[in-house]
């Protein structure tokens, strides 16, 4: 203030319109904040510069000259500013079945793969018999009771004993994988066997049916469902 009147400062002048300028023109508040750091202008006295500091700058209209205060902006770089931080604050909403679809995928965009998704799903809806008992690969526990079997087999004489054993663990483990891959053949069925054709993709249909989705490099996708069966693309071209 000079002789009664605001008057603004010339350096601080040039800190802000530069901020404005900076920020139509694309940079990020903390790109910002990075370059504000750097000049020898503190925002307070004390207080290092951070993203709420330039908030508050890119939204006070003093410096158009509201409130008596001498213009130092034009009134166009405001509005400018401020559609530009109305744009930046519109969230698009996401559905739940796409933040599964982000889960289960790992993309954060989800378009194309909600729309192939949603083809495969309906394929298994018209078609519930294509879903099968995927033979599951060996757990490290048959592995290694198979190579028990095949030492004690070597061996002469025989140990009948220790060979019955372990040929009776083996069945068990291989039952005990099989079984659970049946069950969910059965249960994967009698969900797509009751469910409607779908026009948009059902979340809750999606996360009780499927356990992971891959997506090509051509974007082309396949799914894995609760049973271990790959539907669509298998293996990358």
């Amino acid at each position: 203030m000079e002789l009664g009147k605001i008057v603004p400062h010339p350096p601080e002048a040039v800190l802000v319109k530069h901020v404005f300028q900076a920020y139509i023109a694309g940079e990020s508040y903390n790109s910002l904040v990075e370059w504000l750091r750097e000049q020898k202008i503190p925002y307070d006295v004390g207080r290092v510069w951070n993203k709420n500091m330039v908030a508050r700058i890119l939204e006070n209209r003093r410096y158009i000259g509201d409130k008596g205060y001498p213009a130092i902006l034009q009134e166009e770089t405001m509005t400018s500013a401020i559609k530009k931080r109305n744009a930046k604050q519109v969230t698009t909403h996401i559905t739940e079945a796409q933040k599964i679809l982000r889960r289960l995928s790992g993309w954060t965009e989800t378009k194309q793969i909600e729309q192939q998704v949603l083809g495969l799903l309906n394929m298994l809806l018209n078609n519930p018999e294509r879903i099968q008992v995927v033979s599951p690969h060996p757990k490290s526990e048959n592995v290694e009771l198979q190579r028990q079997l095949d030492a004690v087999l070597s061996c002469q004489p025989i140990d009948e004993d220790a060979a019955q054993e372990l040929i009776r663990s083996i069945a068990s483990v291989q039952y005990s994988a099989i079984d659970a891959d049946e069950y969910e053949s059965i249960r994967l069925r009698r969900i797509f066997a009751q469910h409607p054709v779908m026009r948009e993709l059902d979340a809750k249909l999606l996360k009780t049916t499927v356990s992971a989705i891959r997506v090509y490099s051509d974007k082309s996708i396949a799914i894995r469902l609760k049973n271990n069966q790959i539907i669509g693309r298998s293996e990358p071209q």
